[in-house]
Formats: C-alpha cells, sequence, structure tokens
C-alpha cells in the first residue's frame, strides 16, 4: 500500500487557553471569562478513558492540543499531515448559548485566538470561523469579520441546534458563507445542551454508550432538513461538512428520503430532482470515526453505496479518545479512494495548494 502523495487533516482539536483566549475580550466580558464561563456546558456523560488521550503530553508537561507547536512537531509531523483544519474544543459550548451577546464576544474571541495565535506559527494549520446560534446577525458579523482571510477554510456549526439546520433560520449564515465562497461544517457533541434539542426522536438516553453510538441519528436530521428545506436550491455554490459522524449510517437514509420524495414530492415542490443527487453534490462527510466492522469488505461496500470518491475526507478527530490516525484509516479504504479521501477532496473544496514535502 503506496503513501498518499498528500495528507489532509479535516478535523484536529486545539484547545485554547483561556488567558490567551481573554485578551480578545472587552469587559465585562473578560472578567467573566476568565472567571470560567465557557459556554453552556457539555452533556456530562461519562467516559472512563476520558475525551482527550491521556498521553498526548509533550516531554515537559504541555498538553499538546493546547500550544500550536507541540501540535505541529508531535502530531503533523509525525504523520506527514500536509494540511490540518482546526476545530476548537472548549469553545463550541458557546455556539448553543442562549446568552447571544456574550457568546457571540467569546466566540469572536476564540476565532482571534486561533487566526493570531496558531496560523502565524505553522503554514499547515487552516482556521474556521465559528458562530453561535443565538444571534443570526452576530453571527453573519463575525463571518464578514472573517470570511475573507486567506486561511479561514470554513464556516463552523455544531449539530446541536434550537431547530434543524435546513430552516430559514439559519440561512443568513449560509448567504454570508457562500459569499466568501467558504463550506459550512457541523460537529456534534452539543446535542441537548443551552439552547439545543436532544439530538433524538426518544430524548435523553443515559449513558456515553448510547450517547456516543446515536450521535449519528442527529445528522440524519440535519440532513433531512438541509435537503427538504430547499437549502441548496436557494444556494447552489453551498457545500457542507458533516464532521465526526461516521458513513455508514448515508446509504439507507438517502434510499429513504428517494422513496419518499418520489410518493410526497407535492410536499416540497422545490426538489426537482432525487434529494440523493442533491446530496451528493452538496455533502461532504469525514471518516472519523470510521466504521469498524469485523469484516472489512462490508464497510468498503457501503462506500460503494454512495459518491466515496467524491464525497469522503480523512479526519483524525486527533486528540480524542478514538481518534484515527492516517495509516489506520488508510488501511479501512479501498485503494480506488484513498488519494481522494486523504487529500485530493479536501483540496479541491479548500482550494489548497500542493505541499512539496521535505524529507
Amino acid at each position: 500500500m503506496s503513501n498518499p502523495k498528500m495528507i489532509i487533516d479535516t478535523d484536529l482539536h486545539p484547545v485554547p487557553i483561556h488567558e490567551q483566549v481573554a485578551e480578545y475580550l472587552d469587559e465585562p466580558w473578560r472578567s467573566r471569562y476568565l472567571r470560567g464561563d465557557h459556554g453552556a456546558g457539555h452533556p456530562n456523560y461519562f467516559n472512563p478513558s476520558g475525551v482527550m488521550r491521556a498521553d498526548s503530553v509533550a516531554a515537559d508537561g504541555r498538553r499538546i492540543e493546547r500550544f500550536p507547536d507541540t501540535m505541529a512537531s508531535h502530531f503533523l509531523d509525525r504523520y506527514h499531515i500536509d494540511y490540518a483544519v482546526l476545530n476548537p474544543m472548549e469553545a463550541m459550548e458557546h455556539c448553543v448559548s442562549p446568552d447571544a451577546h456574550y457568546s457571540a464576544a467569546a466566540l469572536t474571541a476564540v476565532n482571534s485566538h486561533f487566526v493570531e495565535d496558531w496560523l502565524p506559527v505553522d503554514e499547515r494549520y487552516l482556521a474556521s470561523v465559528m458562530v453561535a446560534f443565538s444571534n443570526i446577525e452576530l453571527a453573519v458579523k463575525e463571518i464578514h469579520r472573517l470570511g475573507a482571510h486567506p486561511r479561514i477554510c470554513q464556516v463552523l456549526l455544531v449539530s446541536g441546534s434550537p431547530f434543524p439546520l435546513g430552516h430559514s433560520y439559519f440561512h443568513p449564515i449560509y448567504e454570508a458563507a457562500v459569499e466568501y465562497d467558504l463550506p459550512v461544517a457541523i460537529h456534534p457533541g452539543l446535542e441537548g445542551v443551552g439552547i439545543a434539542g436532544s439530538g433524538g426522536t426518544a430524548g435523553f438516553v443515559s449513558d456515553y454508550l448510547q450517547w456516543h453510538t446515536l450521535l449519528a441519528t442527529s445528522y440524519m436530521t440535519q440532513l433531512v432538513s438541509l435537503v427538504a428545506e430547499g437549502v441548496f436550491q436557494k444556494f447552489p455554490t453551498l457545500k457542507y461538512i458533516f464532521v465526526e459522524g461516521g458513513v455508514a449510517w448515508l446509504p439507507a437514509i438517502m434510499w429513504r428520503l428517494d422513496k419518499n420524495w418520489k410518493a410526497l414530492r407535492s410536499t416540497t415542490p422545490w426538489l426537482t430532482r432525487p434529494p440523493s443527487e442533491i446530496i451528493q453534490d452538496h455533502i461532504m462527510l469525514t471518516t472519523q470515526p470510521i466504521e469498524e466492522p469485523d469484516d472489512i469488505n462490508h464497510f468498503r461496500q457501503v462506500l460503494d453505496m454512495f459518491d466515496a470518491e467524491k464525497m469522503l475526507m480523512f479526519s483524525s478527530d486527533y486528540p480524542h479518545w478514538d481518534g484515527d490516525t492516517p495509516d489506520f484509516a488508510l488501511r479501512q479504504l479501498p485503494g480506488n479512494v484513498r488519494d481522494a479521501v486523504m487529500y485530493g477532496n479536501a483540496q479541491e473544496l479548500f482550494k489548497l495548494e500542493t505541499r512539496e514535502r521535505v524529507v
């Protein structure tokens, strides 16, 4: 198995240093942030392994994910990663906060922290502009503030939302993203927190095993909403990235949506072609957490059921406990899609130059 020409990681999780973020906040928000208000909280399911890998510690005792130099040397260098998209942890909680003005200010500070304190350290880093749901006008303002930055590669939302993301309430975000030719990405994990719905139609589950297994159910809801509400008819150039949701669920939801559309298309007259075609033109998925059946050929058969060669992008999810290294992901993929998944699709989506590796 040959190594790919490049590797682009579409989901790397740095953690901000709060004292540095606070430097980008004015009072009274700065004092509030330093006193520990970092958003709406967490689902608080107990993970016996911890969310972050216990071994992500540099020789000097620093947590690798908190410093751009250690993240680059310990992860990007080790796995020959050419570009990495930063999706910050300990910040997404602001996306679902009911406190519109504080959450917008906090996310502006977090975004500035990564643009000013991370991007200059290593040219391989790409940043996201992360926005909150509670005030769409402020979210759009933040996209306009950073959207033209050459190393901002996407608008980042969370999949826990007050109502499904196809709703017209969110359309100004998509309009701003399209203006800067930025894809919109969603990341799971805050369903049921703050102003977000539970994510599952049956309500709240009782433990981390159930919660983690069912993250894809939120993505199913968001996908059907985006398609059925006509988001991609209104914004025909918009691309949408479903980060960290797995992939095996996609074919079944496309089949069911196509079947029901044939019988019920009068309820969505703006959909003039099968939903599966719209999905395969506008939706991107990331690999992690990649499904791992006992027979790897079963997973590879799933990849034949949708346009994986065009829709799938590698993600490590580092340094989360269940992250996938590039070599692991490569072993799961059939040869015909490896280059596209490991770098080709992301390179095209984010319009990245080919990097010359120094051996």
